[in-house]
């Protein structure tokens, strides 16, 4: 078996783990108010990962059938890559003001896999994975586009729901709407970041044939 075939079954196994990671995110979920069904899907991350396993799949069959990937599939990588990474970073920082704020969160073992375990295996996968090509520059701009126009419909639909997927886009729980922007131009910065890094380190090791 090549590295480019095993690396296939890898891909596969991702696109598994993150599918069992949000179901039971779901069911976990649908016992809490705030969490409810209808709110499941108005989180970024549970978003970013669908799009996620869905490409890990794609990915996976391009990889049995290609010695290398096509540029469209790397730039969806490094586009869902670039949201699923920012993510798990958002969510430790969430987790990190929410106890200084007193503020509870419980972290059941499917937002571990989705926030820490997949984020990590995404960078040593795009880092040492055979067959990506570099990545364009301007992946960068439109990883950054996504959040903004999921935050404004966030934003619209919390207005008229009376509920927000992250405590720091609801303005009654952050001190004015200078935190808020200050909060959110430090988010986009992250996504930017990431986005950075992934072209630069596809850059650095281009295109690694699996033969």
């Amino acid at each position: 078996m090549t590295p480019r075939i095993l690396f296939a079954w890898t891909r596969f196994a991702a696109a598994g783990l993150c599918a069992a990671a949000l179901v039971h995110r779901l069911f976990w979920g649908l016992s809490s108010q705030t969490i409810a069904g209808e709110n499941f899907l108005a989180y970024l991350t549970i978003e970013s990962n669908i799009a996620f396993a869905v490409l890990a799949v794609v990915a996976g069959a391009v990889a049995l059938r290609r010695d290398e990937d096509p540029p469209w599939l790397t730039t969806a990588r490094a586009l869902v890559l670039s949201w699923t990474i920012t993510a798990g970073l958002a969510f430790a920082l969430i987790v990190w003001q929410a106890g200084l704020r007193g503020i509870r969160i419980d972290v059941p073992w499917s937002d571990v896999v989705l926030h820490f375990v997949l984020p990590v295996w995404t960078i040593a996968a795009w880092v040492l994975g055979p067959g990506r090509r570099a990545a364009s520059w301007r992946v960068v701009p439109f990883v950054v586009l996504y959040p903004i126009v999921w935050g404004a419909f966030t934003m619209w639909r919390g207005s008229r729901v009376g509920w927000y997927p992250y405590y720091f886009l609801d303005l009654r729980q952050v001190s004015g709407p200078g935190e808020f922007a200050v909060t959110c131009g430090i988010a986009l910065s992250i996504f930017a970041l990431v986005a950075t890094g992934l072209v630069l380190a596809s850059k650095a090791r281009p295109t690694i044939r699996g033969d």
